[in-house]
């Protein structure tokens, strides 16, 4: 289990979930520093509740990762459970929370979830993303939402030249480009104006953020397409790669970052089989009044509240 235990409402809802879980005598694994942030004593809930050994090893063995907070919680977790495969839940006290299943005032619905399995999980397509310099590889990552070359000062613009496939396609004079995934299409790609993809397409996304240039559109191209982003030697500083907004790397003039499909997927919880088109009217907000639909549809919908919300 992990948690934004910087936030009180999260350590509530962290403490609810350990309690309820080892009480049925599920062993729940904490990260040392979260038990002592939530005060578990961990002796009082042995064997139940264990601490990790280290980080990168957290989820090795585990049936499932809970997470809980917001979108960028969820993507911690994910970083964590990538090597080992372990299907990430999440449960959202953030605000959009895209990638999180369910709300924080669906706790026992989804300890009930959980302790009878009645969950699924799918695999979400990632990127594999390679910083070279003179040739050689010089850094390395992964990302589930996005992978994003930006200039590192604000009142310089970045010269890059875009490539796909192995062949030029164009220069640009820009403050970045975002290279994301159907998963992150609703995070840094919607902000900089690209498209929202839904999540079982598979595709590669190219979105430039405010590009001097005649040509400069939002592109999505096949899942075994190769992106690449030129930083042209003529680049007065420095720009910066961000995977997901948590893993950054400097990038000189002349570095050229390589972005393709990801050789292992995310694996995110499912709990409810809801279309992702009603993601996103709930998590934008979005205005629907004077729909009607088939009648064969109304009536389903129909019977789907009738039998409340987890149903």
């Amino acid at each position: 289990m992990l948690a934004h235990t910087g936030r009180d409402e999260a350590r509530d809802v962290a403490r609810a979930f350990c309690k309820a879980l080892t009480g049925h005598g599920i062993v729940v694994r904490l990260l040392p520093t979260e038990a002592a942030d939530l005060e578990l004593d961990v002796s009082e809930f042995a064997p139940v509740l264990e601490l990790a050994d280290a980080e990168q090893d957290a989820s090795l063995d585990c049936e499932l990762a809970l997470v809980i907070g917001g979108d960028g919680t969820i993507l911690r977790a994910a970083e964590i459970t990538h090597a080992s495969g372990c299907p990430v839940l999440g449960v959202n006290l953030g605000h959009v929370g895209f990638l999180a299943e369910a709300e924080y005032d669906h706790v026992e619905s989804t300890i009930d979830a959980i302790v009878h399995r009645r969950y699924t999980s799918e695999d979400r397509l990632t990127l594999d993303v390679t910083v070279h310099r003179d040739g050689e590889v010089v850094f390395s990552t992964f990302a589930l939402n996005e992978a994003s070359v930006e200039k590192a000062a604000r009142q310089r613009m970045l010269e890059v030249v875009v490539e796909i496939d192995g062949r030029p396609l164009s220069r640009w004079g820009c403050d970045g480009v975002v290279c994301a995934t159907p998963t992150g299409s609703t995070a840094y790609n919607f902000s900089a104006g690209g498209p929202i993809v839904w999540p079982e397409v598979e595709a590669l996304l190219m979105v430039p953020i405010s590009a001097h240039a005649l040509f400069a559109r939002p592109m999505v191209v096949s899942p075994s397409s190769v992106l690449a982003v030129e930083v042209l030697a003529r680049t007065e500083g420095a720009g910066v790669l961000w995977c997901d907004g948590r893993r950054a790397v400097d990038l000189p003039p002349g570095a050229r970052i390589e972005v393709r499909r990801g050789h292992r997927p995310v694996r995110l919880v499912r709990l409810h089989q809801a279309p992702f088109t009603d993601r996103l009217v709930a998590k934008f907000g979005l205005p629907v009044e004077g729909w009607r639909g088939s009648s064969e549809r109304r009536r389903r919908l129909a019977d789907e509240s009738a039998e409340g919300p987890d149903a």
